[in-house]
């Protein structure tokens, strides 16, 4: 595989995919990005879907279902509070040693503790110990995905020239979908081939051990990777930051808030249709675990097509419009899918779509909090941007929606919740630097968006 050289700084863009060396690092870039990300969401969906399905039962038994599936969805959450930790780590790290030693350590340290969750004890066998170490796990799992964006985003988006990033950025949102439908893929040949006894009892687990199989094959296409052009240039230079946290919070502050707040309302979507709704529908409607497993399979699959679609449009129209789109329709779409919703002819359709606005603003999405960023601090800007909106808007919504369904009995509520993070979403679009208005090339040396 030929290197690719970083040009001068006098050369134009940085990364810019031109010749045919570059063209195939920029594939090889592509195909990692998504395959480890896809690897390490598989990860962390097997536990979202986990939580929302067996582990109320088996970790937190109590005498009402919603009890359990509440305290469940509280390590769940666990997960999106700990990704500020890792954020700032392996963020850091990503702009002082390098993109691709920071993804070979999260890839690693994401797949260890799946792996040691399909382990665990039940509350049945261990008492406390067992929520205890369930929630020390998950804690690990947000640890190493709070490193894990940032950098996969910067990974394919480095390669290619200023605009096209919105579709070559996409390959790391592609990695949710793509590891829920395997998650969920898994899941639900468990659960149709086992009686509920079995899954209960060891079926489950095969979900979470499996995914050291998945994590060696990711490692080892991780470790054949090169260095992005444009990391490669700053480390020439020497113009690497000492402090790239401090140095985000005072000279980038607005973009920083912006990519924030367009992260709320997506990650409430997902949470609805991707993870809540499992709860929703075998719970509240009656529905079997395998008619909702098969609802959000259908949704993720339509994703991986639609994703990279909604980033080549967000190339071609403006990263601000399709996101704007997406979060409009998807604040909507979530009375509709209340009002409608009654048996898997209802929900099936209610989660296709629901996702399709999801992935009309997760597809621009990962250029647009990239560009919010000058390129010596892009991993850091990001990697905060990710994490804290994650605490905002993932981690707090299954368990509103939990809270909100026990107390109402209704999913209008819950509906209101996502009307006002989808408002949320558009404050900062308006707030955020639209790169592609202002013809920004990627250059390391790059103005301060703040």
């Amino acid at each position: 595989m030929p290197t690719p050289t970083a040009p001068a700084a006098s050369s134009g863009p940085i990364g810019s995919a031109g010749s045919t060396g570059d063209r195939r690092s920029l594939y090889k870039a592509f195909a990692a990005s998504l395959s480890g990300t896809s690897l390490e969401w598989y990860d962390f969906a097997v536990y979202s879907s986990a939580a929302a399905l067996v582990f109320g039962d088996l970790f937190f038994p109590g005498s009402e279902p919603l009890t359990g599936t509440l305290q469940a969805f509280g390590t769940y959450a666990v997960g999106y509070i700990a990704r500020p930790l890792g954020g700032i780590v392996f963020g850091r790290l990503g702009d002082v040693i390098g993109r691709k030693k920071v993804l070979v350590a999260t890839l690693l340290l994401i797949g260890i503790a799946t792996f040691f969750i399909g382990l665990l004890p039940t509350h049945a066998q261990a008492g406390a110990l067992a929520p205890t170490l369930l929630v020390f796990l998950r804690f690990i799992q947000g640890v190493g995905v709070g490193g894990e964006w940032g950098g996969a985003v910067l990974l394919s988006s480095e390669f290619s020239q200023a605009g096209q990033r919105g579709f070559w950025a996409s390959a790391a949102q592609v990695g949710p979908p793509l590891g829920t439908l395997m998650a969920n893929g898994v899941l639900a040949v468990l659960a149709g081939l086992l009686s509920e006894d079995q899954f209960l009892s060891w079926g489950w687990r095969v979900a979470f051990l499996l995914s050291a199989v998945l994590v060696a094959f990711g490692l080892l296409i991780r470790t054949k990777l090169e260095e992005t052009p444009v990391f490669k240039e700053l480390e020439a230079r020497g113009d690497r930051p000492t402090a790239p946290v401090t140095e985000v919070l005072r000279t980038q502050t607005r973009g920083l808030v912006a990519a924030i707040l367009s992260r709320v309302g997506p990650d409430v979507l997902y949470a609805m249709f991707a993870v809540f709704v499992l709860t929703y529908a075998t719970k509240n409607l009656g529905m079997s675990r395998g008619q909702a497993v098969t609802a959000v399979l259908v949704g993720s699959a339509f994703q991986v097509g639609l994703i990279p679609l909604s980033g080549w449009l967000s190339d071609r129209y403006g990263r601000r419009l399709i996101y704007g789109i997406g979060a409009v329709g998807g604040a909507i779409w979530s009375v509709v899918f209340f009002a409608m919703a009654s048996s898997l002819a209802t929900v099936l359709p209610g989660v296709v779509i629901g996702l399709v606005f999801h992935s009309l603003m997760y597809g621009p999405q990962a250029a647009f909090v990239s560009e919010q960023f000058t390129a010596r601090l892009r991993y850091t800007g990001s990697s905060l941007a990710y994490t804290f909106a994650g605490i905002i808007g993932g981690a707090l919504a299954p368990l509103a929606f939990t809270y909100f369904l026990a107390k109402t009995g209704t999913g209008y509520v819950i509906a209101l919740y996502i009307v006002v993070a989808c408002a949320v979403t558009l404050v900062g679009l308006r707030l955020g630097r639209a790169v592609q208005d202002e013809e920004v090339q990627d250059s390391a040396v790059a103005v301060s968006p703040a």
